[in-house]
């Protein structure tokens, strides 16, 4: 099972970024995907989870109207469109699969490698 996120990068305060996550070898319809991120010194947390038909997403509440998770089964790519980014968005973005929803890192099954991004003020 592989997990690869791209799409990281540096950008102003304000900007957009989109991450994408392609998922290879796991019967990706079967999974609810995830993004969580993690910032020096800090817990990784949750961020947005997407349930197997896309039909439903799950967000924190520091990034409700600001960032968006979809996801495209035909290709195996789940995606996190980040808009109206803030210095409080630095971190290490991963993506995640599991089998159920959760909010907790440890319930996850697999997972990226993680991509950087930068906000900068």
């Amino acid at each position: 099972v592989q997990l690869q996120a791209s799409g990281g990068g540096l950008v102003q305060a304000g900007g957009s970024l989109r991450l994408s996550c392609a998922g290879s070898g796991l019967s990706f319809i079967t999974y609810y995907m995830a993004w969580f991120r993690q910032a020096p010194g800090k817990e990784r947390e949750f961020v947005a989870a997407i349930n197997r038909s896309g039909g439903t997403a799950y967000y924190a509440d520091s990034v409700k109207g600001r960032l968006t998770i979809s996801r495209d089964n035909a290709k195996n790519l789940v995606y996190l469109q980040m808009n109206s980014l803030k210095p409080e968005d630095t971190a290490v973005y991963y993506c995640a699969a599991s089998s159920f929803f959760s909010k907790r890192y440890g319930e996850y099954d697999y997972w990226g490698q993680g991509t950087q991004v930068t906000v900068s003020s």
